[in-house]
């Protein structure tokens, strides 16, 4: 009885600390993930410079995802796990350095931060996921992840609003840089003060990890099932989508910013509406897929998207993106959560989905590092490029070719799969957002960002 009391005080005590620690990290996430596309615009990147600010931290990210477990086997899984988010706090706060200090290659340094930043959160999370697994009792994972989902959602957009409103704020008075370096600062703080939250908890696998040779497994059987076909092309399709979305992701926010002059704080609304759509339109899409099955709700989001990009090109009228904004939403909305529905009803029956999951977000960052490259490769070109065509089609906004261009190449994917696209068998899942996704962040290319926690029974009411 002694032994069930003592687990029962640390399990409050540590469930309660992660609370604490998702409001903390979110305020990092808030600011970190949406604001470094501007930071660098501030720091007069060029258009090359934006695509590899996209590409190499995604490259790195995917790396250390895949090969988290076999470092993290030479060391306590909480000490890694504290010694990732340490080294993510150092780098955020190097990059408030860098708008206090605003050296002379200011872009270089926050490209090479950026990659140890991604590097670092991605190195954390399939250890963060399994820790997560092994405290919380399955009869109150749905609770509880969800209501630690709509801490971290309301702590995020919270500080992302407000994020916009202080640096239009600075702006006025020309002190932008000072702006940037507050909001790094209370993200580099926020994200300290989530290390030693992660500290506090308990964790109950003290020993070392010992987990390499299960993931290898994993990996034998991912490579395995590249031969059915129905999985590799999904696959392909997956990857090379995130890489056409990764072609123009990086110059929405140079084309906001520089082209049409923005304001911070109407930079922060174009976005802030594209995430809050699909934020209340989430269930309503999950309601559907269960409904009707995943590849409709796949093939619709699929049609939408490449007409996306296409949108920016006919006006930039401010109230017009808006309304781009709320139709780009609703797409990503859609198309999140259902290829990760259908990524889960197509991966093997006795296949550890997380491990599926790490391998599929690892495709996906290479194809946008791919993507970013060829993006930043058409925006060193677009000067020759608008040099060759007659006066009278020359844009007043070149950096829209390259918005052209993300969009032919989605029609082309979208038209690759759709026709090879099958309706699975759907398995059995938890209730939509309680269990088996988490929202992980937000980003402005492609809005929120599902992660995937774990499998339980649905309560039987």
């Amino acid at each position: 009885m002694t032994e069930t009391k003592r687990r029962n005080s640390w399990l409050r005590e540590t469930l309660s600390v992660s609370r604490k620690e998702a409001v903390a990290s979110a305020a990092m996430t808030g600011i970190s993930d949406n604001y470094l596309g501007a930071f660098a615009i501030f720091l007069r990147a060029s258009l090359p410079q934006m695509g590899m600010l996209a590409a190499l931290p995604q490259l790195a990210g995917a790396a250390f995802q895949l090969l988290s477990v076999w470092l993290c086997s030479h060391f306590h899984r909480r000490q890694a796990i504290v010694s990732g988010v340490a080294l993510q706090a150092t780098s955020v706060l190097g990059m408030a350095l860098v708008a206090l200090v605003r050296p002379e290659h200011g872009v270089a340094w926050l490209i090479g931060l950026a990659v140890v930043y991604h590097a670092c959160a991605n190195f954390v999370q399939p250890q963060w996921r399994s820790w997560m697994g092994s405290i919380v009792p399955p009869r109150r994972r749905g609770a509880f992840f969800a209501g630690r989902t709509r801490l971290t959602m309301i702590t995020s957009f919270t500080v992302f609003a407000c994020g916009g409103a202080l640096l239009g704020w600075f702006e006025r008075f020309e002190l932008a840089w000072l702006g940037f370096f507050l909001l790094l600062l209370l993200a580099a703080v926020g994200r300290g003060l989530s290390a030693w939250q992660l500290h506090l908890m308990h964790d109950p696998d003290q020993q070392q990890l010992q987990g390499g040779s299960s993931f290898v497994d994993t990996l034998g059987r991912v490579r395995e099932s590249f031969h059915h076909r129905a999985f590799r092309e999904y696959s392909l399709f997956f990857a090379v989508m995130q890489g056409a979305v990764g072609i123009s992701g990086p110059f929405f926010s140079v084309y906001m910013l520089n082209d049409l002059g923005y304001s911070y704080w109407q930079f922060t609304c174009n976005i802030g509406i594209s995430i809050l759509t699909q934020f209340f339109t989430l269930s309503t899409w999950g309601y559907i897929c269960d409904r009707w099955g995943n590849r409709l709700v796949m093939v619709t989001s699929c049609c939408m998207l490449p007409v996306l990009p296409a949108l920016w090109l006919f006006s930039d009228d401010y109230y017009y993106l808006l309304g781009v904004q709320v139709v780009s939403g609703l797409a990503w909305g859609g198309f999140t959560l259902s290829t990760s529905n259908y990524l889960y009803d197509l991966r093997p029956t006795r296949a550890d989905f997380a491990s599926y999951a790490a391998v599929q977000s690892a495709l996906s960052a290479v194809g946008v590092f791919f993507g970013a490259l060829l993006g930043g490769y058409l925006a060193s070109a677009l000067p020759a490029l608008m040099a060759l065509l007659p006066e009278a089609w020359r844009l007043e906004h070149s950096v829209v070719l390259i918005f052209a261009t993300s969009s032919l190449f989605r029609v082309g994917i979208a038209a690759w799969f759709i026709p090879r696209s099958v309706e699975l068998r759907v398995r059995h899942r938890p209730d939509l957002l309680h269990v088996v996704y988490r929202v992980a962040r937000f980003t402005p290319g492609a809005g929120i960002v599902l992660d995937w926690l774990t499998v339980t029974r649905k309560s039987r009411r």
